[in-house]
């Protein structure tokens, strides 16, 4: 191995080993390129982070995150979601685990309104958990049910991580969009069906709602349906404007600010209380994604500076792994990687050395850019550093343990490793409704 392989290794192993220490994760990214730029390089490598930060301000796209963000933040803070739920509550309560399913359906309505996982563990941490707890759910089931549901998020469209996918590997994202609705839809599915399979035959982790809660007239069961038409108008402003061709992706986002926003405001919810801790989160939140984008850009440069992008495809290529055992150490390597690292972060150190060794294998970048989002997934509910782990143990109530949060997500993991199976048995699950709507 050469010594710039070595110093590959190095570098991957001292950002790693730095990320145990409970560092903020662009201040470990960044500072290991920093070190090793100028270790390598000189004061030349110096121009290696300032060529990142250009192309970082040249990404017209990024736009569409904080306002993705302040979205999410909106409709969670704004209560919007509350009727939503009272809907569900008096439709699914009838079922054995039908809270849970419920809230299945709730998770993937938010997810086709905000694109990332944050808004919807906020909405069920604060609406679905204390409802569930208060009809005697199992603590482990109701944990393990607003995790999976919360990373429907960065699948379903607009999907902001499929958004961050289409920048770095150069694919449209209006494709890469479509490409996650079935695939986003399976998942809801098989979660769905695995709560009324367990409920079903141990019917005290999610007992039937008390016969006098049920008791609601069809005509107030059909005037709750109304909850979901301002939801309904936020996604028919965002994504099927951006569908039809009116918008595009910025002004399709924007859009959907300003509607959830007039939403907010016609329900009474908007107080100028709201609207500045909506704001004070949305610039937090943001602040901390361009960081690790700027942090991992950097990195980035430095790691293929150093040959990495050659040695992955020497390591793959020449070691007998075929095409399809490449797709499965990749997906591994995403997974091991999600133990300790952002999903941003993940994407942006590691799509420019996995896609272009995707094409030369003749995989569809498309479908290979739903694969990374469903791994991401599982990577944010694998213990011990699992993303969604620590939101979970942040927003619920002390009752809930992290013996309960860690014993809840492997059922839902198993679940998304077969949906994950299905899609690379089956790639047209992903690439069927991009190839239709935009043809092959």
């Amino acid at each position: 191995m050469s010594g710039f392989g070595l110093m590959a290794i190095l570098m991957f192993l001292s950002m790693a080993v730095l990320l145990l220490t409970g560092r903020h994760i662009y201040a470990v990214i960044g500072g290991v390129a920093s070190v090793f730029s100028l270790l390598l390089w000189g004061k030349g490598g110096v121009g290696m982070a300032f060529q990142a930060s250009i192309n970082l301000m040249n990404w017209y796209t990024l736009l569409t995150l904080p306002i993705f963000i302040y979205i999410g933040y909106m409709f969670a803070k704004t209560n919007i979601a509350d009727d939503l739920y009272e809907m569900i509550h008096v439709w699914m309560g009838p079922v054995r685990g039908g809270l849970a399913v419920g809230t299945i359906v709730l998770m993937a309505i938010i997810s086709a309104i905000n694109g990332l996982s944050v808004a919807g563990m906020a909405v069920g941490s604060t609406i679905a958990l204390p409802e569930m707890l208060k009809r005697n759910y199992d603590k482990t089931m109701l944990t393990g049910v607003i995790q999976a549901g919360s990373s429907l998020g960065i699948l379903i469209p607009p999907s902001v991580v499929l958004v961050l996918y289409g920048m770095i590997a150069r694919q449209p994202v209006g494709r890469l969009w479509l490409a996650g609705v079935f695939p986003g839809l399976l998942l809801a599915g098989l979660f769905v069906v695995y709560i009324l399979l367990r409920c079903f035959f141990q019917p005290d982790l999610g007992p039937i709602v008390p016969r006098e809660e049920r008791k609601v007239s069809w005509i107030k069961k059909i005037k709750l349906l109304k909850a979901a038409v301002f939801p309904l108008i936020i996604i028919f402003s965002m994504s099927g404007l951006f569908f039809m061709g009116v918008t595009s992706i910025v002004e399709s986002s924007a859009i959907g600010a300003a509607v959830t926003t007039i939403v907010a405001l016609i329900k009474r919810r908007l107080t100028w209380k709201i609207m500045h801790d909506v704001l004070r989160e949305t610039l937090s939140i943001s602040c901390m994604f361009m960081w690790v984008i700027l942090a991992a850009l950097a990195f980035g440069a430095i790691f293929d500076g150093l040959g990495a992008v050659h040695a992955i495809k020497e390591i793959f290529l020449n070691h007998g792994f075929g095409p399809w055992g490449v797709i499965v150490m990749m997906q591994l390597s995403f997974i091991v990687m999600g133990m300790f690292l952002d999903d941003t972060a993940m994407l942006i150190i590691v799509a420019p050395l996995y896609v272009p060794l995707i094409i030369k294998l003749g995989f569809n970048p498309i479908w290979y850019g739903v694969l990374y989002t469903i791994t991401c997934q599982i990577a944010y509910l694998t213990p011990p550093f699992g993303y969604n782990l620590f939101l979970m143990k942040a927003m619920a109530p002390k009752e809930i343990t992290l013996s309960h949060i860690y014993k809840s997500v492997f059922p839902f993991v198993m679940v998304m490793i077969a949906c994950l199976g299905l899609i690379i048995a089956f790639p047209g699950i992903a690439t069927w409704l991009p190839d239709l709507y935009y043809g092959n």
